[in-house]
């Protein structure tokens, strides 16, 4: 087995096309680090900046009051920007980057999700962009293929494969040989091109990558060697069910466009097609509807008087405002994500698009990335109110009705004991996210692994 590995190694390693595939590697890891180190110090920056300027006004309004603080909310809450951008884009550019906390005169704030363009773009692998992701979904992919198109089908051309098998060699060796051989002679210019990119990136100033990082480098740099592992796999199924190694590259060509560039795009548009929409307008009427109901059933809220029982109805009546357009909010983002969520599982179907969705769960970015940020503005703004209702509940000279100015505690708040928003990252909840799709990917490997062995112990020599 192992003559069999360095014999192919070492047929690969002098050919033309490795070192193609060494040279066009260190290019496309290369624009691709010389990129994040332009762009993700901008994006780091802009974070900063805003997240400053919202904890100034979050301050200036703890000094005021406490029903400052409860009638306009924490502000506007940003989501950080991953370090491992240069991995997976994952659409960030059609994702916003905040939620929003918008009070009005008379109501009090809630949470408002901008309308997020999370559609059928946020489905399919991206290649305008030269990330990790498309350098491994369409580019090694295509290698992997170039390098086993005609590791068995050129032996029984020449002749060769015959003798190999005369010498009573079994042909799970051969085939685990020459798997082998594949898999050392992709990695090899992979790995020194992925050193490269991370060496540049490591050494700019600008751009740190943590021990959290490094352990989600591992996870990703494991999940390409898996999927490079399928398309060997396939290169050597083909390989040996052909006689000829052009009419095995012709196949292969066929399939790769089939399975990695025509069907992420195609199942998009056909699940997006069948697939029904809540339009932005519904949302407004169904605010409206909720909201003239509830402003006559709260008629008396609006009758400008300091009775006691009319401050409580005015602050329920405010209360009850926020609650609902916060809950229809909520269940319009639901619901569009949900419509893309079943369109990414139509696409799992595809490699690539498996390929997409690990990489930008693992990265940081995209869709899922997106979906945490959302569940911790939520339980943020659970702990906000809850903190307003303790701190008016530990002033006894307040009426303690929540809501109306005249209602709550006068004293000013400390800054210090407001909390603050910490957008974090949960490697676990990253893995549970992906197992599913991680596991398909790793199903589809030992599918076509098996397939190859089948199909080369029962080939005719």
């Amino acid at each position: 087995m192992w003559h069999i590995t360095k014999r192919e190694l070492y047929n690969n390693l002098n050919s033309l096309r490795f070192a193609l595939t060494t040279v066009l590697l260190l290019a496309l890891m290369i624009t691709n680090a010389v990129r994040h180190i332009r762009e993700h110090p901008k994006r780091v920056q802009k974070y900063h900046d805003a997240v400053t300027e919202s904890m100034n006004q979050l301050t200036s309004r703890a000094d005021d009051s406490l029903y400052k603080l409860a009638h306009e909310g924490p502000g506007t809450l940003y989501k950080k920007p991953s370090p491992l951008h240069f991995c997976a884009a994952g659409g960030e550019a059609l994702l916003p980057d905040r939620v929003d906390t918008p009070y009005g005169s008379d109501i009090f704030w809630k949470l408002r999700y901008p309308d997020a363009n999370i559609n059928m773009k946020n489905v399919g692998p991206d290649v305008s962009q030269i990330d990790w992701a498309f350098i491994i979904g369409y580019i090694l992919s295509f290698i992997a293929l170039l390098f086993t198109f005609d590791a068995i089908s050129s032996e029984r051309e020449h002749g060769t494969l015959r003798l190999m098998l005369a010498n009573a060699i079994p042909r799970h060796t051969v085939l685990i040989g020459k798997f082998l051989g594949a898999l050392i002679s992709v990695t090899i210019p992979f790995m020194l091109a992925m050193l490269v990119n991370l060496l540049m990136i490591s050494s700019a100033s600008e751009v740190h990558l943590n021990t959290e990082a490094s352990g989600r480098l591992g996870i990703i740099l494991f999940i390409a060697l898996l999927y490079t592992c399928l398309f060997l796999a396939l290169g050597l199924l083909v390989s040996a069910r052909v006689q000829r190694s052009a009419v095995s590259l012709v196949i292969l060509l066929l399939t790769w466009v089939t399975f990695v560039a025509f069907m992420p795009s195609t199942l998009a548009a056909l699940a997006s097609g069948f697939s029904s929409s809540m339009a932005s307008h519904e949302y407004t009427d169904r605010y409206g509807q909720s909201y003239r109901r509830l402003k006559k059933t709260w008629r008396y809220a609006w009758y400008q008087s300091n009775d006691e029982k009319m401050l409580r109805i005015r602050g329920e009546w405010h209360t009850k405002i926020a609650v609902s357009g916060e809950r229809l909010a909520g269940e319009y983002l639901t619901f569009k994500i949900t419509q893309v969520q079943r369109a990414r599982a139509i696409t799992s179907v595809s490699p690539a698009a498996l390929l997409q969705h690990l990489l930008e769960a693992f990265a940081g970015t995209g869709l899922d990335r997106h979906q945490q940020f959302i569940e911790n503005v939520q339980r943020y703004a659970r702990e906000y109110r809850e903190f307003v209702v303790d701190m008016e509940r530990g002033d006894p000279e307040s009426p303690h009705i929540m809501g109306v100015r005249e209602g709550m505690s006068k004293k000013p708040v400390s800054p210090e004991a407001v909390p603050k928003f910490e957008d974090i990252r949960n490697i676990g909840k990253d893995f549970n996210t992906a197992a599913t799709e991680l596991l398909l990917l790793t199903l589809f490997v030992v599918v076509l692994l098996a397939g190859t062995y089948l199909a080369f112990v029962r080939v005719e020599i």
